[in-house]
């Protein structure tokens, strides 16, 4: 169990294990979870915003006709220059 001590301005300091155990480090932005029994998850805003755009993005490759670098590329280039 790691504990943090919250400062008269609301800050924390997030303890040096926990930056560790979710790759956060100066700069990053953190995100706070509540889940229904009210209780708190913390997170790395980063990476969680990278799951949720893959599993955004799940399937739609192969939708578009996207394979290989090339084919993105391809699109970006469409996407980019005949608007």
């Amino acid at each position: 169990m790691n504990l943090a001590k919250v400062s008269a301005n609301g800050q924390i300091t997030v303890p040096i294990e926990v930056r560790k155990a979710l790759n956060i480090k100066p700069g990053d932005k953190v995100i706070f979870f509540q889940n229904a029994a009210g209780q708190f998850t913390i997170g790395n805003a980063s990476s969680q915003a990278i799951y949720k755009a893959q599993e955004a993005f799940s399937g739609v490759a192969e939708q578009l006709g996207v394979a290989d670098v090339d084919a993105v590329q391809d699109l970006v280039d469409e996407v980019r220059y005949k608007r």
